[in-house]
């Protein structure tokens, strides 16, 4: 997948200048204990980005769930809980709604139903209550969702994604490109990961990416892609043997209508991926988190009434937390699909990288006080 053109709105750079020097000011009042990070007794692992959204954290927490889980760990997770209806402290339970801890905690919670997932947007205050102990067990491992500049924490580990279509190196401060804080940031990195690389990534072009990105002594970088499961059904209830409840992506034909619906911060590799497979795809694109309005869906009703019984719907994971309860008509409830995605380490480094963060693990469970 060749790198698309990186805009950059020139225009904003004075407006940029004042940000990033606000940004400069508050890191270098952590970095001089004028502001003070807060250390928890257990390992708490970060996973976030330099840049506002579209690096994949999600699908790369998933991952590490996933991997710890295999572990025999109790694995916790904090998230903010964007866009989500309720307030402060909230734990995840069989019957939290999507509303109340938000999509992407929601879609974790749903897939992992042992996690202890829970969300607040003061991070102190949510790693204090998950490890009272009161209401769940203690976990043995925190992962915090999105949290990198979140700086009154200070973790164990923090892993911080790049998107490989929007290279950190090549980015801009807000609001003139995507950057939350500046390129110095990465130096409070223990791992870095540039996210959504194509498959067949060469060794001499990661070599390029890596001598760009400048790793200080002992950071990690690795490189990862997304491999994509099943075609499931969102509503399996409306399974048929013209319809079934899963297909595989391969099963697209080249002529088939698909209607790639999505709410996500960058859709170009997964509209690349899917053309792969057919050249008829119709990308309607909302925001992040986008919450749909009752006159969208009328719109998505009609839209998928024009294109006929014989086209698909496809969403994100995340997406489909937010379409699952809305009046969507039949015909579209039925051919409604959603695409799981997973992580793949590339040049076979998968071991190296499980074993970097279950050391660590390990490592900071001996020297915890919660572990006596």
């Amino acid at each position: 997948m060749k790198q698309q053109r990186i805009p950059i709105y020139k225009i904003l750079y004075p407006l940029a200048f004042l940000y990033e020097l606000g940004v400069r000011i508050r890191n270098c009042m952590f970095n001089h204990n004028v502001l003070h990070s807060q250390s928890f007794p257990l390992p708490v692992i970060c996973i976030g980005n330099l840049t506002v959204g579209g690096t994949g954290k999600t699908p790369h927490t998933e991952y590490l769930i996933r991997m710890l889980l295999k572990e025999n760990l109790r694995v916790g997770v904090l998230s903010r809980g964007y866009k989500r209806t309720s307030k402060g402290f909230v734990w995840a339970t069989s019957e939290t709604t999507m509303p109340q801890i938000g999509d992407e905690p929601y879609q974790m919670k749903s897939k992992f139903p042992s996690v202890l997932l829970a969300v607040d947007a003061n991070r102190c205050h949510g790693i204090s209550c998950m490890i009272l102990g009161n209401e769940h067990p203690v976990p043995d491992v925190i992962l915090l969702d999105d949290a990198y500049q979140h700086r009154y924490v200070k973790p164990g580990m923090n892993i911080l994604l790049t998107d490989y279509n929007r290279p950190i190196y090549k980015d801009a401060m807000l609001p003139a490109g995507r950057l939350r804080e500046p390129l110095s940031g990465k130096k409070r990195a223990n791992i870095m990961i540039v996210s959504k690389c194509p498959s067949d990534l060469s060794r001499d072009e990661a070599g390029l990416i890596i001598e760009k990105l400048s790793p200080e002594h002992g950071q990690s970088i690795y490189f990862t892609t997304l491999l994509y499961g099943n075609l499931t059904m969102v509503h399996k209830e409306y399974a048929s043997d013209t319809q079934t409840a899963e297909r595989p992506l391969s099963s697209l034909r080249k002529d088939e209508h698909v209607i790639l619906l999505t709410g996500i911060a960058t859709p170009e590799k997964l509209i690349h991926d899917i053309s792969a497979y057919t050249d008829n795809i119709q990308s309607v694109r909302f925001a992040d988190h986008h919450q749909f309005t009752e006159k969208e869906v009328k719109n998505l009703n009609a839209l998928f009434e024009r294109s006929g019984t014989d086209s698909i719907v496809i969403t994100t994971e995340k997406d489909a937390t937010r379409l699952m309860s809305l009046p969507l008509s039949k015909e579209l409830k039925s051919h409604l699909y959603t695409l799981p995605i997973e992580v793949k380490i590339l040049f076979e480094e998968e071991h190296e990288f499980n074993n970097q963060i279950l050391n660590y693990v390990r490592t900071d469970s001996r020297n915890n006080s919660l572990s006596e």
